[in-house]
């Protein structure tokens, strides 16, 4: 709850330096290691953000997976199954670059300009 509750805070933050205007979107990337359940996190933002008058925002969530790199060959990979292990020299000295992400990507706002209709032209 309190991290939905952050999201929809950021988001309005960032609405308000844009006047006129209205948040339509916010992406949030995480990592796998930092243990949030996405529907749980779905539902509380749903809940708050209509309580907070931003039932249309959309959220998305880019879900990072858990990356290490190697110490010997410098390479980067992805860990599946708690396979540690270099899959290029087999080194099992690799430590952990990324996975525990838990960050704001970005916050889409539509800015609502009047329309002039029938106007005349000159």
């Amino acid at each position: 709850m309190s991290i939905a509750n952050s999201i929809l805070e950021a988001v309005q933050k960032e609405a308000r330096r844009y006047p006129g205007s209205r948040a339509t979107k916010v992406a949030v990337r995480i990592g796998e290691l930092a243990a949030l359940d996405g529907e749980s996190l779905r539902f509380c933002f749903e809940v708050l953000a209509g309580e907070m008058e931003l039932k249309d925002l959309a959220l998305e969530i880019e879900w990072c997976p858990r990356r290490h790199r190697c110490a010997r060959c410098d390479r980067t990979f992805v860990v599946r199954d708690y396979e540690f292990r270099c899959p290029t020299c087999q080194e099992l000295a690799t430590e952990c670059v990324s996975g525990d992400e838990l960050e704001l990507a970005y916050v889409e706002v539509e800015h609502d300009e009047p329309i002039a209709v029938g106007k005349e032209s000159s």
